[in-house]
C-alpha cells in the first residue's frame, strides 16, 4: 500500500509507486492523500484530501485485505499525517517505509511546516524505516550535512527520533561541478545498531523526476516479498539506478523520468 499525492504526468507520487510495484510483481494498494497539480518540472498546485476520506480509503482496503509493506509519500499537511499514524495502529497496518516528501524539486512545498512536525512527533516513532535525500535529513534533524561524518550522525538523530532505521539517500552530492560527477552516489542504512553503505557510479545528467518516489516503493516492493531490510534498499539502489540509466524525456519543456520497466 502506498500513502501519498498524486503526480498527473506518473513520474511521481502514487502513480510512480504503482508502476515500481508492477515491475516487481506486486500488487499495489493506493490511498490518495493529496491531488497535487505537477509535471515533470513544476509544481502548480497541492490540494489536500479530507481527513476523513483519506481513513476511508484506507478502511475499505483493510477490510478487504492488509497489506503486506506499506509506505507513505507527500501527505500535505499536519492533520493528514495524524490520521494517518492512527490509521496504522487502529487497522494494525504494517511499519511504514516513510519517504519524509517535504520539498518538490522544484521547490513547492509538499508537507507544510506544521505537518514537518507531526511527521516527526506521529509518523516517525512507528517508521520500519525512513527515506530522506540530504537536504530532507537536514530539515528534519536541523544538522549541516557535509559529509560522510555528518551523514551518520543525522542518521543517528533520525532513529533517535523514533525510526527503527533510516536510509539517507546519497543522490545529492557534497561535492560540486565536475567533482560531483566523479563521486559516486552513496546511500548510508543505519538499522540503530550497524551502517551498511551502498555504493553506485553517480549518473551524469542531473537525475530525473520520481527517484524517491521509486526508492522507497522499491524497498517496500521486495519487503511485502519477505526480503530483509539490507537485502531490499540493495535491491531498490540497483532497481532505481537501472531506471535512471534508461531515463526519457517525455515533452520539449518537461524534466527526465524514470523508466520503470528497463531490463524487465
Amino acid at each position: 500500500m502506498t500513502i501519498a499525492g498524486s503526480d498527473p504526468g506518473g513520474g511521481a507520487g502514487l502513480q510512480a509507486d504503482l508502476k515500481t510495484f508492477a515491475a516487481h510483481r506486486v500488487y499495489g494498494f493506493s490511498v490518495i492523500a493529496a491531488v497535487i497539480a505537477q509535471n515533470s518540472a513544476q509544481v502548480s498546485r497541492v490540494e489536500p484530501v479530507a481527513v476523513s476520506l483519506v481513513v476511508e480509503q484506507i478502511a475499505m482496503l483493510a477490510a478487504e485485505r492488509l497489506p503486506d509493506a506499506l509506505k507513505t509519500g507527500a501527505l500535505a499537511n499536519a492533520e493528514i499525517v495524524r490520521v494517518v499514524a492512527q490509521a496504522i495502529r487502529d487497522f494494525k497496518l504494517p511499519a511504514p517505509v516513510v519517504d519524509p516528501v517535504l520539498i518538490s524539486s522544484s521547490g513547492v512545498r509538499l508537507l507544510n511546516d506544521d505537518g514537518e512536525d507531526a511527521l516527526l512527533s506521529s509518523l516517525l516513532p512507528l517508521a520500519r524505516v525512513i527515506t530522506p535525500n540530504l537536504p530532507e535529513a537536514e530539515a528534519l534533524t536541523g544538522l549541516a550535512i557535509d559529509g560522510p561524518i555528518a551523514m551518520r550522525a543525522a542518521a543517528r538523530a533520525l532513529c533517535k527520533l523514533g525510526a527503527r532505521a533510516v536510509v539517507i539517500k546519497g543522490g545529492h552530492p557534497f561535492e560540486r561541478g565536475d567533482d560531483a560527477v566523479a563521486s559516486p552516489a552513496v546511500d548510508l542504512l543505519y538499522d540503530g545498531r550497524r551502517f551498511t553503505e551502498f555504493t553506485a557510479r553517480r549518473i551524469a545528467g542531473g537525475g530525473a523526476h520520481g527517484t524517491g518516489c521509486a526508492f522507497s516503493a522499491a524497498i517496500v516492493a521486495r519487503l511485502s516479498r519477505g526480503d530483509d531490510l539490507e537485502a531490499a534498499v540493495r535491491g531498490a539502489k540497483a532497481f532505481v539506478t537501472r531506471a535512471l540509466r534508461n531515463r526519457f524525456v517525455l515533452g520539449e519543456h518537461g524534466g527526465a523520468v524514470l523508466d520503470h520497466f528497463a531490463g524487465r
